[in-house]
């Protein structure tokens, strides 16, 4: 068992911090009040946005999200519109993965209370949280490690284990994919940790990245089905636009209608395809002619006792933004669709739409509120530091210069952004004049992909520490 460390409490110049205690065991406690710091940042703004960015993350908490839809009395276990009886099945035992999974595990612990049996979960570092009955393993993230490869293999040797009449809880989040890491016959980790660096920096969507996963895999894809008889419920928290059950944890319960020749395609799309090791390529080639098995396609037989639900999505968060919005009597408006595309041209986007709501007010006076979800993609061209969140928010930079009262933020709701310490940054109509005091151009920092070291300069930074959950971005214009 792994209990949570302790989130940091210090404030930084230049930074944001909203801090969280350690997650006790049944308890829904979030925010710590304390003093945000927000370096060269109204203060007005940091009150603004403490309530805003709470109010997302309670929206998709996973330890509510599992109890709020989950209720168990005499022996009658109900999941929203349908209902298990306990008494058919001999033991009631649980496995997982993924960044929300921690708190969707005490969550479940409470719901079962000595109904369930035992458990495994995987989880990020800094990710741990106390239970009773559910073994928390933390591992790598987002490039997998031995820790997370191990835990696989556990949990499928766990799963082999069971029987027909047993009830296996799956529990999955974003992060998932790369925790559940342990690879195909015949491949190594370290071959599967320089595709995965590859194909993290060059651009791809999260659909096509999981693709190759899942056939580097001895669990993605449907696989985890395949290994056990027993009835399966995958709880769900969603990191991907679209809830596209395949994709969020490259689908471990699902069947895959992906194949080797896809794989094989998106590497070669990117330009990785030579790149890859040359493992990985064999492997490739091989399941493209036959030697080795595809990931599980679709089977009527497993269908009956083989259930999905998503509890908490980018769309709960947004909601919650909005909802906290109208309460500190800001007009909020939610933009219909999700940010996806290149992080450079989304912040630009965004940044026009702020020019446009301060000088038209279109499409709500201010004081407003527009919030958007998403996820942007990064192609990684320099040799920065940063994340889709930090370079979003800094092209936006470029279209506010001048303007007043008008912020745009951006952050991950995991609380990491990128291989970062922070979860996002938020700018006003004064960055770029106070990154320019400072000698600093900040189109340079873009072309080079390095927004962390930008924003640790100039401030902005917006920071978390571990959120316990997992549901992509949010992104707000704020017209004051």
């Amino acid at each position: 068992m792994v209990h949570s460390r302790p989130f940091s409490t210090k404030e930084t110049a230049g930074t944001f911090p909203i801090t969280y205690p350690p997650i006790q065991y049944m308890s829904t406690t979030r925010l710590k009040k304390q003093k945000i710091s927000v370096h060269d940042i109204s203060a007005k703004i940091r009150q603004i946005l403490k309530p805003l960015l709470s109010a997302g993350l309670d929206a998709c908490d996973p330890f509510l999200s599992i109890t709020q839809n989950m209720t168990l009395k005499n022996y009658r276990l109900n999941v929203k519109d349908f209902a298990y009886d306990l008494k058919k099945f001999n033991r009631v035992v649980c496995v997982g993965a993924g960044k929300a999974s921690g708190r969707m595990a005490i969550g479940l612990e409470q719901v079962f209370g000595e109904h369930l049996t035992s458990g495994i979960v995987v989880v990020k570092d800094g990710y741990g949280v106390p239970c009773q009955k559910i073994q928390i393993v933390e591992a790598g993230h987002p490039v997998p490690d031995r820790r997370g490869g191990k835990a696989t293999k556990q949990i499928l040797s766990f799963v082999r284990s069971l029987i027909r009449r047993d009830l296996l809880i799956v529990l999955l989040s974003g992060g998932a994919s790369s925790l559940l890491c342990a690879p195909s016959l015949g491949l190594a980790l370290a071959d599967k940790q320089r595709t995965t660096n590859l194909l993290l920096r060059s651009g791809a969507t999260i659909q096509q990245i999981n693709i190759v996963r899942k056939h580097l895999s001895v669990i993605k894809g449907g696989q985890l089905t395949q290994a056990t008889p027993a009835t399966i419920l995958t709880l769900i928290i969603s990191d991907v636009i679209g809830n596209d059950l395949g994709t969020i944890g490259s689908g471990p319960t699902v069947p895959d209608f992906s194949t080797f020749q896809d794989a094989i395609d998106i590497l070669k799309q990117f330009h990785i395809w030579s790149k890859v090791p040359e493992p990985v390529q064999r492997h490739f080639k091989k399941g493209l002619a036959g030697k080795i098995p595809e990931t599980w396609k679709p089977s009527r037989q497993r269908a009956s006792c083989n259930r999905h639900l998503i509890l908490a999505d980018n769309r709960n968060a947004i909601e919650g933004v909005a909802t906290a919005a109208k309460k500190l009597e800001l007009k909020p408006f939610v933009l219909p669709l999700p940010l996806q595309g290149e992080a450079k041209e989304i912040g630009s986007i965004l940044g026009s739409f702020a020019r446009d709501l301060v000088e038209f007010g279109n499409p709500v006076r201010p004081p407003a509120c527009l919030v958007a979800g998403g996820e942007p993609t990064v192609t990684v061209t320099g040799k920065g530091k940063g994340g889709r969140a930090q370079e979003c928010v800094l092209a936006a930079a470029q279209e506010l210069a001048g303007l007043k009262n008008v912020f745009v933020a951006g952050f991950g709701t995991d609380g990491t952004d990128g291989p970062t310490e922070v979860a996002g940054a938020v700018v006003d109509g004064k960055t770029l004049e106070r990154a320019s005091r400072k000698g600093l151009d900040s189109q340079r920092f873009l072309d080079n992909n390095d927004s962390y070291h930008f924003f640790k300069q100039v401030g902005g930074h917006i920071i978390t520490g571990p959120t316990g959950t997992n549901v992509n971005d949010i992104y707000l214009i704020l017209a004051l």
